[in-house]
């Protein structure tokens, strides 16, 4: 039996791929937010003029928040999809995946500052 979820092509993939990724911009106001987020992260390591190094590690990072939303808004869907009242272990599950966003959001602006932080202080003493 075929599998009907199965794409048919790389393209095909990538489409749905493509309207996942528009889907979560329409309809998460956070990644929006880290979304904003990112362009001045990207933005301030060029004026800043940070090494390789360290814009690898912004990007890694960047892209791990964005991976870690998907996968919250992944679950939220999942569980809005089962449940249409109130479940007390469904809240805990969505306040369990919205927390491990937060996590890495909140070692993310660390590492940032470490990165940052430097450079931006060197600038200011100078």
């Amino acid at each position: 039996m075929e599998n009907r979820w199965k794409n048919k092509n790389f393209f095909e993939a990538l489409k749905n791929a493509m309207n996942g990724i528009k889907y979560v911009f329409k309809t998460e106001r956070n990644f929006k937010i880290q979304l904003i987020f990112a362009v001045l992260a990207i933005v301030a390591s060029m004026i800043l003029k940070i090494n390789y190094i360290e814009l690898a590690i912004i990007i890694l990072l960047i892209f791990l928040i964005f991976f870690a939303e998907f996968f919250n808004t992944i679950l939220e869907e999942i569980i809005d999809m089962y449940t249409e009242e109130y479940n007390e272990k469904a809240k805990i599950a969505k306040d369990i995946a919205a927390g491990a966003v937060t996590m890495l959001s909140i070692s993310t602006v660390i590492i940032g500052l470490l990165i940052f932080f430097p450079k931006i202080y060197n600038i200011i003493i100078k």
